[in-house]
């Protein structure tokens, strides 16, 4: 794996789960990391503390995203930390109450779409100008926006995810002649605290789950990162546009 000296990442949502595994992982391969955090500044401070004392670089900087200048009020804060980017993660995400259609407000839909989508999508446009020729774009997306219907109970989940699978195709397309690549990075199941309410919740749910996958056993954070962390690096100079699954075979 080739590594990341000299360049620096900015992943949202980095202070626990997928995210933090991400942003460990781009700080190893000798990235200087922006660790993004909404609202939890000591789990964001202990995902710096873990990237420097691996011997790596990292910052953390805070903005609530999915309210009015969340993407300006980040870029604001990176800015203070560094005077560019070379590996933007879109990562930060929500999940809905399992709600379904039926039981999904017109507020909880709005509150999905401002985060999941509509900050991504910000974010990007406001970072191009920061965005090093050459750089990468990484969206993480889900396996349910291939497997239509699996979990009816998120679908308005699945619905922002899909729009950012969109959004991956076409910004690879407009972005290829400046060597920039954006991929999308989709995992199943992982063992996280966003997934803990279900997933943890007994351990027949967990063997069924880890059943699901031809490898018999459930996703941690680092199995997504470390596809993130190929996709920075300049091994993946040639893959671009692309949907990738990340949950161990279970869409098998």
């Amino acid at each position: 794996m080739s590594g990341l000296t000299g360049k620096t990442a900015l992943v949202t949502g980095a202070s626990r789960g997928i995210g933090r595994a991400i942003a460990e992982r781009l700080g190893r391969d000798g990235a200087r990391v922006g660790v993004h955090f909404g609202e939890n500044e000591a789990a964001a401070k202990e995902t710096v503390a873990a990237i420097e004392e691996a011997g790596g670089s990292a910052f953390a900087i805070r903005a609530r995203l999915g309210e009015s200048g969340d993407a300006e009020a980040l870029w604001a804060a990176f800015d203070v930390e560094a005077d560019g980017v070379d590996i933007l993660v879109n990562n930060a995400g929500v999940v809905d109450d399992r709600q379904g259609l039926a039981g999904t407000t017109p507020e909880d839909f709005d509150r999905l779409f401002s985060i999941n989508t509509k900050a991504p999508f910000f974010i990007i446009q406001q970072g191009l100008g920061r965005l090093r020729d050459g750089g990468r774009i990484i969206n993480v997306s889900t396996g349910l926006t291939h497997r239509p219907g699996a979990i009816p109970e998120i679908v308005a989940y699945t619905m922002t995810k899909s729009a950012l699978d969109q959004l991956t195709a076409v910004l690879a397309k407009e972005l290829g002649p400046r060597g920039i690549t954006v991929n999308a990075v989709a995992p199943g199941a992982i063992d996280t605290d966003m997934n803990a309410g279900w997933l943890r919740s007994s351990a027949e749910v967990r063997e069924a789950t880890a059943r699901r996958s031809p490898l018999g056993r459930l996703g941690m954070p680092e199995d997504v990162a470390d596809i993130v962390g190929f996709l920075a690096s300049a091994d993946s100079r040639w893959v671009t546009g692309q949907w990738i699954d990340a949950t161990g075979g279970a869409l098998i």
